[in-house]
């Protein structure tokens, strides 16, 4: 049996190159250098580039780390807080 591909549309991958250019522009702002970041986060520094290039097969787990590196853990709260969709199903379950 093969494994599933993990098929992202180009609309989508757009959204995780921006993801990863907001990592880059917070790391530079704080004048920290890849290996300074890699080093911190305990991944490699390969992981860290592709990170910042925001690919999407790198773990969550990993993206996480470099924004507990850089101050910015609580950003990842606001992942699917505010889940409008999902209320508007709800409520329509409620009627």
């Amino acid at each position: 049996m093969r494994p599933k591909k993990n098929i992202i549309f180009p609309k989508h991958l757009q959204i995780m190159e921006r993801l990863g250019e907001n990592i880059k522009l917070a790391r530079k702002r704080r004048k920290l250098t890849t290996v300074q970041v890699a080093e911190r986060a305990d991944i490699d520094r390969t992981t860290l580039y592709q990170i910042e290039k925001g690919n999407p097969k790198v773990s969550m787990g990993a993206y996480f780390n470099v924004l507990r590196v850089l101050g910015l853990q609580d950003d990842f709260l606001k992942l699917a807080a505010d889940d409008t969709l999902g209320r508007k199903l709800q409520d329509l379950d409620l009627l």
